[in-house]
């Protein structure tokens, strides 16, 4: 299971640090991924790291004010978010699957995913 949170409602400019609890033994074995959805574009790629935490990856809007990361002892990765725009307001959510394949390119057959937690960003 994983369980997201850390949303909240900010201003533009601000920042806000999202995390995503994993339970089980097999966390430090999955890649990981940041997706946001709004209605109308659910399922939108924003970031993923994998399971080493060696190598991330960005959506091109986010690269440069995102970061992405895992901490594997405490089976919890992280996003952390700067310069929040308004644009950035949505439903994000944490992903994990064996396959990074799956987190960049195929949401769809990715496995396992948490419940979302609302950003919103006012202008």
């Amino acid at each position: 299971q994983l369980q997201a949170s850390g949303g909240g409602l900010v201003q533009a400019g601000d920042s806000l640090r999202l995390s995503c609890a994993a339970s089980g033994r097999t966390f430090s074995n999955s890649q990981i991924g940041w997706f946001r959805g709004t209605p109308g574009k659910e399922g939108e790629f924003v970031a993923a790291i994998a399971r080493l935490g060696g190598t991330t990856y960005y959506a091109d809007d986010v690269n440069g004010r995102f970061t992405i990361s895992r901490d594997n002892a405490k089976n919890t990765a992280y996003l952390q978010m700067n310069s929040l725009k308004p644009e950035d307001t949505a439903v994000y959510y944490c992903a994990a699957d064996s396959s990074l394949s799956h987190i960049l390119h195929s949401h769809w057959e990715i496995n396992y995913w948490g419940q979302g937690t609302l950003v919103t960003v006012s202008s």
